[in-house]
């Protein structure tokens, strides 16, 4: 499927790094480093724009790196590009580690997977059908 994108930063584009990979890395467009805080939240831009076909949602996840070695989280994890939006993208992200945490210039901070999707209609019914699980909640299969 070829997807229509609009490329602002000096970073290469969006790129599988292996034949297996499901996303695709995204980069810092900024000029200069930035610090967060403990628990700071900033919106980190990439320079990208792009144009998904209807039924398509692009959804931004954590790196598991940027995670484990610095703390760093996507607080709406995944966070999802609509087909119609065609704004830059922006990563949310959140430092969760105690010690600040310094995003350089075109460093990978977010992957980004291409998801189909379904678009539904409701149908308002009194009832439900019986299942096996019925209103258990959370941990309520008790299956370990």
């Amino acid at each position: 499927m070829n997807v229509k994108i609009v490329n602002k930063s000096s970073n290469p584009l969006p790129h599988y790094a292996t034949k297996g990979s499901a996303g695709m890395d995204l980069r810092a467009n900024i000029d200069s480093p930035i610090t967060l805080q403990s628990l700071e939240r900033k919106i980190i831009p990439t320079g990208l724009f792009i144009e998904l076909p209807r039924g398509y949602e692009a959804q931004i996840r954590p790196r598991s790196g940027m995670a484990y070695k610095k703390g760093l989280s996507i607080p709406n994890s995944p966070g999802t590009i609509d087909s119609d939006y065609r704004g830059e993208i922006g990563v949310i992200v959140v430092n969760l580690d105690a010690n600040p945490v310094t995003i350089e210039p075109a460093e990978r901070i977010a992957q980004m997977v291409i998801a189909k999707h379904e678009t539904i209609a409701w149908s308002a019914v009194d009832d439900l059908a019986e299942s096996e699980r019925g209103s258990g909640g959370f941990g309520s299969t008790g299956k370990h």
